[in-house]
């Protein structure tokens, strides 16, 4: 299968520029970006895409590639960093000087480009806008490139097409880049020349075989929390190694209102071993007193292992430890030059003293949207498949501050009505929630002055999960929940409504 490889340098949208490329049906993967020349040569990609980044590109710690990979011979296209590391290492110039641009600038193109021609319909070399992020810029390009575009203010792009080298300032992989889609798939299709063979079926069919052989005979025990990502690793098991699979399900007690029986119930019907393990006790007093999200994490992560080592001991002779692990959950989890954005309690959490032979993670090299597509193909139930997100330590990092029963009540029974009652729009938001947060209001009910917690109200729009805005929810739905949640439920005097998008806020709050 061919491969074009994203270098990571830190940059926030890598594992869109690596959707994005899937999504036109060329296989991606990311690396950091100063892994070796040898290395690359290892991988064959038909193409390599340098990603944006922090730091500025002449400053002597700055992070870059190999020098050697602009001699390979390979296809290369440099976003936002990535064109002034191109810019700077082959003999141009980039300046920190003067205004930065971000957000959504008119581009200029300015003869011929490469990357914009009307072969696939894009822009025909007319303005458009697209996404810039940026303080620094190329001023002067290398010998052997010339500028494509302009805005105001800065060089937008420039091409070797001798070399097969191209750059562009803005940001080709977000939405709110007009045509940018369309850019990669230039690059991909008219410079790399793919030919399109990255196809979920055959993913399916060599990931089955692969776990035939590495697994062979021995038993696997799954970590099921009855989220999307390990109902999807259940499903590909079982398909490939029938009765040999056992799922535990650990209630850790953070779960949504009545949550764990309906994956009890679910799970229980299916042809597997399906074990709960009500540990509601047990975790609530792990995290006693701990009030920072990051341990947070690490204390569930951890807990969730020596739960499942338990249970494979009862057991008997259980060698592999399978996990619904997903690709953004090892990016996010932080990589050689990435931030740690939040750790993933089945990848940051995972304990040095892990009493399994090895970790099976079928899904890790998969984005959601992808999991959602196999687990459609392997015959799972649509409301399993598109099940709302929920993170894996559940509403341990929905309530802010230190974890109680009390709080977690609270929070139960406030997401059930913000759920009920945008489940009831046509067009619901992609991911909406609850959130308890550590802080307490003054309020009125009825003649009594009360000071109790303010909740706040999450619901954002979203194609990856990577980008978000928050949902223009009708006020009359607003209306209903603030009503519901303020009358019904005692310990709350106030509700707010979360208006920030991704970047710079996260989805989840912790």
């Amino acid at each position: 299968m061919e491969k074009v490889l994203v270098l990571d340098f830190g940059g926030q949208y890598k594992e869109l520029i690596a959707r994005t490329i899937r999504s036109l049906k060329v296989y991606s993967i990311i690396k950091p970006g100063t892994i070796s020349v040898e290395e690359i040569k290892k991988i064959a990609p038909i193409g390599i895409i340098l990603t944006g980044g922090p730091q500025s590109v002449y400053l002597e710690k700055s992070v870059k590639p190999d020098p050697a990979i602009f001699e390979l011979g390979i296809p290369i296209l440099g976003i936002c960093y990535g064109m002034q590391l191109i810019a700077h290492m082959l003999g141009g110039e980039v300046s920190g000087e003067g205004a930065g641009e971000y957000g959504q600038f008119n581009v200029l193109p300015t003869r011929e480009w490469a990357l914009v021609t009307d072969k696939f319909g894009v822009h025909n070399a007319k303005p458009f806008k697209a996404l810039m992020s940026h303080r620094d810029k190329v001023v002067r390009v290398p010998a052997g490139f010339v500028p494509t575009s302009h805005t105001d203010t800065c060089i937008a792009s420039m091409d070797n097409h001798h070399k097969k080298i191209y750059g562009v300032q803005f940001h080709p992989e977000v939405s709110l880049t007009q045509g940018g889609k369309q850019i990669i798939q230039k690059f991909l299709y008219n410079i790399c020349e793919a030919r399109g063979d990255y196809k979920l079926g055959n993913f399916i069919k060599g990931i089955i075989k692969e776990l035939k052989d590495s697994i062979g005979d021995k038993k696997v025990l799954l970590a099921l929390s009855g989220g999307v990502d390990s109902s999807v690793c259940a499903a590909l098991l079982s398909k490939a190694i029938p009765n040999q699979l056992t799922c535990i399900f650990v209630d850790h007690g953070f779960m949504r209102q009545g949550e764990g029986d309906e994956v009890e119930q679910v799970f229980s019907n299916m042809d597997l071993d399906f074990i709960r393990v009500n540990a509601q006790s047990r975790f609530l007093r792990k995290v006693e007193g701990v009030e920072e999200p990051e341990t947070k994490r690490k204390i569930i992560g951890e807990e969730f292992i020596r739960v499942f080592e338990e249970a494979a001991a009862k057991l008997g002779d259980i060698p592999f430890l399978a996990q619904g692990t997903i690709y953004p959950d090892i990016v996010e989890s932080g990589g050689a030059h990435g931030a740690t954005i939040k750790s993933h309690h089945n990848v940051g959490g995972l304990p040095d003293n892990l009493k399994f032979s090895k970790l099976v993670e079928p899904l890790s090299s998969l984005f959601k949207d992808e999991v959602r597509k196999i687990g459609k193909r392997l015959g799972l139930p649509d409301f399993l498949v598109n099940r709302q997100p929920f993170p894996g330590p559940g509403l341990a990092i929905r309530v802010v501050g230190e974890i109680t029963k009390e709080k977690l009540d609270t929070l139960r029974e406030v997401d059930a009505i913000v759920r009920a009652e945008l489940d009831k729009l046509s067009k619901k938001p992609n991911q909406y929630f609850a959130v308890l947060t550590n802080t307490k209001s003054v309020g009125v009910k009825g003649d009594d002055r009360v000071y109790d917690y303010v909740v706040a109200v999450r619901a954002v729009v979203t194609t990856d999960f990577m980008t978000a805005t928050y949902m223009k929810i009708p006020y009359k739905i607003l209306d209903t929940i603030v009503n519901r949640i303020t009358s019904e439920i005692k310990t709350v005097s106030r509700v707010v409504y979360d208006v920030s998008s991704k970047p710079p806020s996260t989805i989840e709050w912790e």
